[in-house]
């Protein structure tokens, strides 16, 4: 996070103090999404989540490749946490331990939670070499369009979750 606001011209004490906003932000947000998955629905939160992950991700990337509206850049990036911790960052492990039958439930969940540390390690390492391969917006751009498939796929092929006990999930999944 601090070469983000570094990059955008922000000081050390400085990226260090939004460092913290940030952090602060994705632990208020987890306990809000908390109090609202089963109330709005899995689907719900990721569908929300995704468009104002996208729109925070476009701005972010708009920043830094008109190098301009820095002070936008730690407001767009703290409702991007607030997005994505009530959303992507919560229910994705409650939506993989609901989707799979019980006979491999553990199993499933076990691949699909090493997938995603699969894939957060990959962000980790691609970020940095996009940002200084071409520019500061680049890996933005490219996961605010990440972002929209997930949108697409979530709203197209995603079952809701809500309400349902594990053996109604199993069966309505099994028919589809």
């Amino acid at each position: 996070m601090h070469t983000i606001f570094t990059a955008a011209g922000f000081g050390q004490l400085s990226s260090d103090l939004q460092a913290i906003a940030i952090g602060a932000t994705n632990l208020l947000f987890t306990l809000v999404g908390m109090s609202m998955i089963d109330r709005f629905g899995r689907k719900t939160l990721l569908i929300v989540g995704a468009i104002g992950n996208a729109l925070c991700l476009s701005g972010v990337a708009w920043i830094f490749t008109s190098n301009s509206h820095q002070a936008a850049l730690l407001p767009l990036l703290v409702i991007y946490i607030a997005f994505f911790a009530l959303s992507q960052g919560l229910v994705v492990f409650v939506y993989i331990g609901e989707v799979f039958p019980n006979a491999v439930r553990s199993k499933g969940q076990g691949v699909g939670n090493a997938s995603l540390s699969a894939i957060n390690m990959a962000i980790l390492y691609s970020f940095p070499i996009l940002a200084q391969q071409f520019s500061a917006g680049t890996p933005f751009i490219f996961f605010a369009a990440a972002t929209i498939v997930q949108l697409i796929v979530v709203s197209l092929s995603f079952p809701e979750t809500k309400g349902q006990t594990l053996e109604q999930l199993q069966r309505k999944l099994i028919r589809s």
